[in-house]
């Protein structure tokens, strides 16, 4: 099918211009004793209208990434000081890494006429050494669907707040019976490389079929590129938000956006999320109260009788997570998530020494409910549910530069491929 495009319109003066971070610092905390801890946790869950906590605190033996406008300066660190924690400044002109990183944005698509293209010679809108607007994505999925008919199906799951459509791809041989895996990107605006490395899977699988048909021929595959399409296009606008993280969708007061992943329902509304509007994990009046939530949900539970497997492609901290996320305590089958997650970050980290930590969501960045990787394992009854925190490990956040984008898509694809390759014998 042919999608559809919405633009998102947006009130603004014709003076309106993208919102500035001039004088926004980066700040990495670590908190010395569970008092420090807690206060850090308190910060989180009360003042993130205020403080953007890039990193959530997870425990006293890791450290947090917040974003401190310049007229709380003196207040925070006054309060680390005042607690004993130690800090360093991480990104010392937030502003200046949105400038360089603009420079990676590729040009927007030129209007042109329909394409004769003959399968095998593809010229895609996409090529993974610059990041795409949402128009260039969806042009993308429209031209890989045309060109491999036979391989590629779209769908609409529905459209966004704003009207945007939310496709989904099967990428499949045909066949019934088959064992399938789920992946998705995008839930978060900010996190570009996601959506960069879902299209580029698509790719890999499609064009690329005959170097590994296995993972076709055996296996169907569900791609969603972009959970969160009103969101993304606010990032690129020029009267924008390019560290904007939830939808778009107005809540009852002034602000706008709900935390897309912390408005599944699963013990939603339980912990490492906020009922502050303007807060960047509000996690919205209901579970599922978001229309772009609910799209994902049906288009799983469409499919979860055949899926073994939900992948959520995030940003950053280079993590492989596993549920829970709501609670320390462990799924009864960790030992099965752990150990698959094992092999693939194995294969992961061996292309270039990427280092990636395996654990639960909560063990390892803290209390977080109402997350689409809990609702898919313990809502839809995927057992291999994962969370997959992208490059890097802070140093450029959520601005990596895109001539790190196909690096980071050729180590997480081998990581990709182990779990394909166990989905095959499940």
């Amino acid at each position: 099918m042919r999608l559809l495009f919405a633009l998102a319109f947006f009130i603004a003066s014709s003076l309106a211009t993208q919102r500035r971070y001039d004088g926004y610092q980066v700040y990495q905390v670590k908190a010395k004793d569970r008092v420090s801890f807690d206060v850090l946790v308190k910060l989180y869950n009360e003042r993130s209208d205020v403080y953007d906590f890039w990193t959530e605190p997870r425990n006293i033996d890791f450290t947090t990434d917040v974003m401190v406008p310049p007229a709380f300066k003196k207040t925070f660190v006054d309060l680390l000081n005042a607690f004993n924690m130690e800090y360093h400044i991480k990104i010392d002109d937030v502003q200046h890494e949105i400038e360089l990183s603009r420079r990676d944005i590729a040009p927007p698509l030129a209007p042109k006429k329909a394409l004769q293209r003959s399968p095998g010679t593809p010229r895609y809108s996409l090529d993974w050494t610059s990041y795409s607007d949402l128009p260039a994505i969806y042009e993308f999925v429209n031209e890989i669907a045309a060109t491999y008919p036979n391989l590629v199906t779209v769908t609409s799951t529905g459209q966004s707040y704003l009207g945007n459509d939310m496709p989904i791809l099967k990428i499949s041989t045909g066949g019934s019976g088959k064992n399938a895996i789920f992946a998705e990107g995008g839930i978060h605006a900010r996190e570009w490389i996601s959506p960069a490395f879902v299209t580029w899977l698509i790719r890999e699988l499609v064009e690329n079929y005959a170097a590994h048909p296995q993972y076709v021929d055996n296996i169907d595959w569900y791609i969603m590129p972009v959970l969160n399409p009103d969101g993304y296009t606010y990032t690129f606008s020029p009267t924008g938000d390019r560290l904007w993280r939830k939808n778009r969708a107005p809540n009852s007061g002034v602000c706008v956006g709900t935390d897309l992943n912390r408005n599944f329902d699963y013990y939603w509304n339980t912990g490492g999320s906020t009922s502050i509007e303007c807060g960047e994990t509000y996690h919205g009046g209901a579970a599922f109260s978001q229309v772009e939530a609910r799209n994902v949900r049906d288009a799983m539970l469409s499919v979860a009788n055949q899926t073994k497997v939900y992948f959520s492609f995030h940003s950053y901290g280079q993590y492989w997570l596993t549920p829970w996320g709501y609670t320390s305590a462990l799924p009864d089958d960790y030992q099965d998530l752990y150990d698959l997650a094992q092999s693939a970050v194995d294969k992961l980290t061996a292309v270039e020494g990427t280092p990636y930590t395996i654990g639960t969501s909560t063990n390892l960045l803290g209390l977080a409910s109402g997350c689409s990787d809990d609702w898919a394992k313990g809502g839809a009854g995927i057992k291999y549910s994962y969370t997959v925190e992208m490059r890097d490990t802070g140093k450029f956040g959520f601005q990596l530069p895109a001539n790190q984008i196909l690096a980071n898509n050729l180590e997480v694809w081998e990581g990709v491929k182990v779990v394909a390759e166990a989905v095959m014998l499940m």
